[in-house]
């Protein structure tokens, strides 16, 4: 199953690719750590929890604020995955292997990596407990466990993606049987779905529709295909703006949503997806499928939910303008695992953790902090193999947008942003912590064009 790189390349498409994944290909060597939890201490100035995103992009502006040797990150998985890419994987147009490298390559140097999960936070005693039963205590914590995949939730898996015709781009596990999926329709009903819980980057579940309806007209197949998609949601989008550009896609490729759906079972053998209708709880329908994509229920890591760090829904309570946590003042969050009022998104993360940075840089001198995170996030949405609309907002949805023109517009600049330049800038920017998402180049636009 190679990418689908021959239905979506021009000649300048494939010159600006290729010289940012040269550019990628030749950055630094491989980041040395001090090695796993037999080698640990039991206290450090900053301990990190999470290994993802917002996890290592703190531990690297933590190490210039306090050295290397002062910061740990607990984190249990043996590759890190830049998951956005996902869903271009799940199209055909990149491949998985883009998407991971080793967690040993991107912690930065110096900084211990204890190789464990967490299994109990304990901030009245400023320490946390793992899974092989060490204890480790803190001055400060950063709190970036990210959030957690419930495909139990639904009946029917994730036993039920053994079979065919079945995928999730929210799965390494997964993903690839989107493309199978894909690659093998013949006729009948592609089904996507959005469940009834926050997710992380709530575009991605359409993404794969528009993706999935563009490859059907590639290849000869859209008159065969009933594209479906059923939302637990109310709109199509939570800012207006993208949402009525969205819409007249939805139109324009005769694209049916059904909103206040809910997938709550999958049979798998028969190829049929049940759901709920929310505004009739207890009615459900039946839907026959020839492929489905899952998006599944989402909700905080185990660990947190009953802990005192947590909020009444489980997420980390955090002041949503300096990411202090509101009942801990030397504990802070970042990312998915927060109750922060915005989408969850990586661009979120990147913008939150140049705010969480002079949060805490004060908070060590014993003042109070001053800048202020407006919200700011961003969603790429994915309308095909060489379109993205670039959607921007804050805390209130309205957009925030980096670009002197109209981003709720169709564009391939974009696109290829959103498939070579932001991986570039998450491996050798983000990660390393030097990106703290697109401010300073709005400012600049703004500024010359006043």
């Amino acid at each position: 199953m190679s990418p689908l790189v021959t239905l979506v390349s021009g000649p300048r498409t494939r010159l600006f690719a290729c010289l940012l994944r040269l550019g990628s290909q030749q950055a630094g060597p491989l980041q040395l750590h001090t090695g796993a939890s037999c080698a640990a201490k039991s206290h450090y100035e900053v301990l990190v929890l999470g290994g993802g995103t917002g996890g290592i992009t703190m531990a690297a502006r933590m190490k210039r604020k306090v050295g290397a040797e002062n910061v740990a990150i607990v984190e249990p998985s043996e590759r890190h995955f830049y998951q956005p890419i996902w869903t271009l994987v799940g199209a055909g147009a990149k491949q998985l292997s883009s998407s991971g490298r080793p967690t040993a390559s991107v912690i930065p140097s110096g900084v211990e990596w204890i190789q464990a999960r967490v299994v109990e936070l304990n901030p009245d005693k400023d320490c946390i407990r793992t899974d092989n039963g060490k204890e480790i205590s803190y001055k400060y914590l950063i709190i970036a466990l990210g959030i957690q995949l419930d495909y139990e939730k639904i009946k029917g898996l994730p036993e039920g993606f053994a079979h065919p015709k079945i995928g999730s781009n929210y799965s390494v596990k997964t993903v690839e049987k989107t493309w199978k999926a894909l690659q093998d329709f013949k006729e009948g009903n592609a089904v996507f779905t959005f469940p009834n819980t926050p997710v992380k980057c709530a575009g991605a579940p359409q993404k794969i529709m528009y993706l999935s309806e563009a490859y059907f007209r590639k290849v000869g197949k859209r008159s065969k295909a009933n594209i479906i998609f059923n939302t637990s949601l109310g709109g199509i989008f939570g800012v207006k703006k993208y949402a009525d550009a969205l819409q007249e896609i939805i139109r324009e490729r005769n694209i049916t949503v059904n909103y206040k759906q809910n997938l709550i079972e999958v049979r798998a053998d028969k190829q049929e997806a049940v759901f709920e209708n929310l505004d009739k709880p207890g009615e459900t329908h039946v839907i026959s499928y020839e492929m489905l994509h899952v998006t599944p229920p989402m909700s905080p890591p185990d660990v947190l939910k009953t802990s005192p760090v947590a909020d009444a829904g489980g997420w980390v309570d955090v002041d949503k303008e300096t990411l202090q946590h509101k009942r801990y003042p030397n504990v802070f969050g970042i990312g998915d695992c927060t109750n922060l009022p915005t989408s969850k998104t990586a661009a979120a993360a990147a913008a939150q953790s140049g705010i969480l940075d002079k949060t805490i840089s004060l908070v060590m001198k014993n003042q109070t902090p001053k800048k202020k995170y407006d919200g700011y996030t961003s969603c790429p949405l994915v309308t095909g193999y060489n379109r993205v609309i670039l959607a921007e907002f804050d805390y209130n949805a309205q957009p925030l947008e980096t670009f002197p023109f109209d981003q709720s517009k169709e564009r391939l600049s974009m696109y290829l942003m959103k498939a070579d330049l932001m991986p570039f800038l998450y491996w050798n920017m983000m990660l390393r912590g030097y990106w703290g998402g697109p401010a300073f180049l709005r400012n600049l636009f703004h500024l010359g064009m006043s």
